[in-house]
């Protein structure tokens, strides 16, 4: 197969309406778009959200809070969330990822000292708490901050 015999799906594209091309096409005269007005018009039409002049929507529902764009999202791993990998593994945020604990959008994991930690891992993540250090050491494993 070339780049040149590729061609779309049979029925998944259909051709362009070719409007105001005479009475007998269905589509002649004012082409579809009524008899004069607003949205007959070259550019003729509403911005989003208009609501002929009534208040929108978007102003009439009350604001509150402060969302900040620029925050970095990140998970909060609890130490029993730990106890599904095998004991010597190196938990890093790809295999948090991989065991479906961290999310796409979350950019760093926080490993809390809550809960209860039955295997030796070795734990790399991007911050650890000072309980979480000390319960990860004393199940045998070893923490490495990033």
């Amino acid at each position: 197969m070339k780049l040149n015999q590729i061609k779309p799906a049979k029925g998944s594209r259909s051709q362009r309406h070719r409007v105001g091309r005479g009475r007998s096409s269905g589509w002649g005269k004012t082409a579809g778009k009524g008899h004069k007005g607003q949205k007959a018009r070259s550019g003729g039409g509403v911005k989003a959200g208009f609501e002929g002049g009534q208040m929108p929507l978007q102003r009439r529902v009350p604001k509150r809070g402060f969302h900040n764009k620029f925050a970095e999202r990140h998970k909060e791993i609890r130490l029993d969330e730990l106890n599904r990998f095998a004991d010597g593994t190196e938990v890093t945020e790809t295999e948090l990822r991989r065991a479906g604990l961290m999310k796409g959008a979350d950019k760093w994991a926080k490993l809390l000292g809550s809960g209860e930690l039955e295997r030796m891992v070795t734990v790399k993540l991007t911050k650890v708490t000072a309980g979480a250090r000390k319960a990860v050491e004393a199940a045998g494993g070893s923490v490495e901050e990033k």
